[in-house]
């Protein structure tokens, strides 16, 4: 593991002052770029996804859906993109959430999550938490279970695994790098 958790980071650009003075970007386009760096990343997440014995991934809007899709093809199961409101054709359902500057909510449609589905969250950063600890509600609440939860890195600063605690409810989260 510590082989591919180099490569991984040798591929994720810090970029000073983005979005605005004194953030650090981690900029992960450079290691989605390198066919080499994503066909690990993409094998380690699918590796996590069969350990835990998922059935469905979701990928949260939008970098999540770049991660989440190979996974699942690679996994063999089915792909549920989680997307913020109004960008889902049909009936779908939705969950409301704080964040530090205001409240935002996210989609799903109705009819992809049900009984019997296990279902492992796939994002490419876990920051405060809010999105996750969302998608967790509600794949709860269109009845499936939450087999986990899966990111590239976890800043770790901000406090978002603390905060996720309590929704994951026992199931992992795990996360391949943190900083």
């Amino acid at each position: 593991m510590t082989d591919i958790k180099e490569l991984l980071l040798s591929r994720i650009r810090d970029v000073p002052d983005y979005p605005q003075a004194g953030v650090m970007f981690k900029d992960i386009t450079p290691l989605l770029a390198d066919p080499t760096a994503f066909s690990a990343l993409t094998g380690a997440l699918a590796d996590l996804c069969v350990a835990q014995g998922a059935t469905k991934i979701v990928g949260l809007e939008a970098r999540g859906f770049i991660l989440a899709a190979p996974v699942a093809v690679r996994a063999g199961v089915g792909f549920i993109p989680v997307r913020k409101a109004g960008k889902l054709p049909g009936a779908t359902l939705a969950q409301r959430y704080e964040l530090e500057y205001g409240q935002a909510e996210i989609e799903v449609h109705a009819e992809d999550l049900a009984a019997g589905d296990r279902v492992l969250v796939i994002d490419d950063v876990l920051a405060t938490g809010g999105t996750a600890e969302a998608s967790l509600q509600l794949i709860r609440r269109a009845g499936a279970e939450v087999a986990g939860l899966a990111v590239l890195m976890e800043l770790g600063f901000l406090g978002g695994r603390a905060r996720l605690e309590p929704a994951l409810q026992g199931a992992p989260l795990e996360a391949l790098l943190t900083v």
